[in-house]
């Protein structure tokens, strides 16, 4: 005899299958996450930023940058670090996890030292086509640099040539953000549009004119609103799947496309392009010519001399920030960059970040970061103990944040210690 369909069964049953239901969506969602953090955790395990991209000039501002002080910062590619030494800090201690952007910064720090003159470092870091960049390692760099980043530079990539070769053609077309900008070209030139077309403007009309008209559109194309709509679209931009979502929640529909359109918009309208070296990595894949624009602060020909002769005031060690300022006196460090990198982290590690800074921040010392989002990322996370030790210049941060030509953060933040 079956079973009577009483109305009873039916309600004693669906709990129980939508609960299964709600069950396999979470691990299906929970899955896909981890799949994306392991492929980005992969994908960062190379070399991903061959140049920094955050503007220093508005980092020196911020945190009032004097002679004397004493920094810790992440070392990315190193431009902002070496220029930091423009304005002869007492210390820089610069931390990376990323053993490629170890041995960038120690590249970089050899090279302003020993090569033989400010032309030679420029050819070196701000050129392509320079053939005899390798030559000028071998004679000039390597017999100065330490052995663990001699042998970085002169290992051999996948195609049998050594990695210091990559500085003969364009360094700046390397690593995971050189191949994410290159995939935005190709994407833009399969619908007939040039990027590097507005490097030819004249005036900022100009400028916004070729971005109206030529660039804004691809936005509205099926296939780059399908591209934008995946986490992994933006891993070579260093955004990992929960900066994304931070991101994607700034939009109506929960797409990135829009938020992406208008971070480019800033980058290719509200600055003049030949005072902006990032829009020229970003719509040309390399640096202006002289006769075209301004150089990096770092390689311009003014703060060559104040570098080269600063270099020693610099360690880089292959640490985390925290783990850094553990080994450090309280009171002993002036000055904190900490680029995005909190957008990474969990609450746990956010406030043992923290907690380090506070105890280690001489008085009057700043913090500088940016963010994704709008929202500094300590609202609502970082604990009140900590937190209230410290003043949020909020209207210095709105004022700066505009005027950073990186343009493709949310948010600038700046934190001074009390007291």
């Amino acid at each position: 005899m079956a079973f009577p369909m009483t109305d009873l069964a039916p309600e004693t049953e669906l709990p129980r299958s939508s609960k299964l239901k709600a069950a396999l969506l979470q691990h299906r969602a929970l899955s896909r996450d981890g799949l994306s953090e392991r492929l980005f955790g992969m994908l960062f395990s190379g070399l991903v930023y061959p140049q920094i991209w955050e503007d220093p000039e508005v980092d020196m501002a911020a945190m009032e940058l004097g002679e004397g002080h004493r920094l810790v910062t992440i070392g990315s590619g190193g431009c902002n670090m070496l220029a930091y030494l423009s304005r002869s800090p007492g210390r820089i201690d610069v931390v990376d996890l990323n053993p490629h952007h170890v041995a960038l910064n120690r590249l970089k720090l050899a090279a302003f030292r020993h090569l033989p003159d400010h032309a030679a470092v420029v050819r070196m870091f701000g050129m392509a086509g320079m053939r005899t960049n390798s030559c000028n390692f071998d004679r000039f760099i390597a017999p100065n640099l330490d052995a663990e980043s001699r042998r970085y530079w002169s290992g051999r990539r996948l195609d049998g040539r050594r990695r210091i070769t990559a500085f003969n053609g364009n360094f700046c077309r390397t690593g995971l953000l050189g191949r994410f900008i290159a995939a935005g070209h190709l994407l833009a030139s399969l619908h007939g549009v040039r990027l590097d077309g507005i490097t030819r403007a004249k005036t900022l009309s100009e400028q916004r004119r070729y971005f109206d008209t030529r660039v804004a559109p691809l936005f509205d194309k099926p296939l780059v609103r399908w591209i934008t709509r995946r986490k992994s679209s933006l891993f070579g931009l260093g955004i990992p799947p929960q900066q994304y979502d931070e991101l994607a929640s700034l939009s109506d529909g929960n797409s990135i496309a829009p938020v992406l359109k208008s971070r480019l918009e800033k980058l290719a309208c509200d600055f003049p392009v030949a005072e902006n070296w990032f829009a020229w990595q970003a719509f040309a894949r390399r640096y202006p010519r002289p006769q075209e624009g301004r150089l990096p602060t770092y390689l311009r020909k003014e703060n060559y001399d104040a570098i080269r002769a600063n270099t020693g005031r610099v360690a880089v060690h292959h640490a985390s920030f925290t783990e850094l300022l553990a080994g450090k006196p309280a009171a002993s460090v002036d000055r904190f960059v900490l680029l995005d990198a909190q957008d990474w982290m969990s609450d746990r590690q956010l406030n043992a970040l923290w907690s380090e800074i506070t105890r280690t921040a001489a008085p009057g010392a700043r913090v500088i970061f940016r963010t994704a989002a709008e929202r500094s990322v300590l609202d609502g996370r970082l604990s009140s103990a900590l937190l209230d030790q410290w003043h949020y210049l909020a209207e210095r941060s709105r004022e700066l944040g505009v005027e950073d030509r990186s343009a493709i953060y949310g948010g600038f933040h700046i934190y001074e210690r009390k007291g």
